[in-house]
């Protein structure tokens, strides 16, 4: 039986539904959801050596260093959770990144393979900046999609919706251009390694979850999805 890991990485401009997907997608095949912003969150809440690292630089305004986000990702992608691989939300986010995930598969005699959840520019647009959240209970609805019942008022304890400051359509403007400076790059590195799956993150989330499934079946066969 090949016990060799898998690691799925996971690409998605804002709107795409990357990180419920991909938690449902941990959900159906056993593999952990390991996303990089819960990674920074935890290990500054920890205050651990490498969370203590990082504040050193956000504390100055400076991007945190490559090498310290990967010895995060590395360390837990060691967790025994990982053994069998992981799907990666976040992470890598740049070619020096995923040179050392490539490596880190390498040395494990595992694989990567990046999926890219696609979605039309005006439907990420619609999708964003239609979101309101209570502010008392942080409770999600959408003006189209899923409206609450009185218009401004939750559902589940009558706080007051608002729109968050990063789904007002100036930043997601800067938003969708970063991602496409980010991640283009890395499209094209894993397409030239032949590890690019895309799909479809157009529709109802449970479409776009049968979809996902099947496109990973492959990489995923061993894991029972």
């Amino acid at each position: 039986m090949d016990d060799h890991p898998s690691y799925l990485v996971f690409l998605g401009m804002p709107g795409a539904g990357k990180g419920t997907q991909v938690q449902r997608l941990a959900d159906a095949s056993g593999l952990p959801h390991v996303s990089t912003g819960d990674l920074f969150r935890r290990h500054l809440r920890e205050r651990t050596d490498l969370g203590l690292l990082a504040q050193s630089y956000m504390n100055q305004g400076a991007l945190v260093p490559d090498d310290v986000t990967i010895r995060m990702a590395q360390a837990r992608l060691d967790a025994p959770d990982s053994a069998r691989g992981a799907l990666l939300d976040g992470f890598p986010r740049n070619l020096a990144q995923a040179d050392a995930l490539a490596a880190l598969a390498a040395a494990r005699r595992g694989a990567v393979t990046a999926v890219c959840l696609e979605l039309d520019d005006t439907v990420c647009r619609e999708r964003i900046t239609g979101r309101r959240q209570c502010r008392a209970c942080s409770a999600i609805y959408h003006v189209r999609f899923n409206p609450p019942r009185v218009a401004g008022v939750c559902d589940q304890c009558a706080g007051a919706l608002y729109q968050r400051e990063d789904d007002t359509e100036a930043a997601l403007s800067v938003r969708i251009l970063a991602y496409y400076k980010e991640t283009a790059p890395l499209i094209g590195y894993f397409h030239a390694q032949r590890a690019l799956l895309a799909v479809s993150a157009d529709g109802a989330p449970d479409a776009v979850a049968e979809r996902l499934q099947e496109a990973c079946a492959p990489q995923l066969a061993l894991r029972r999805v």
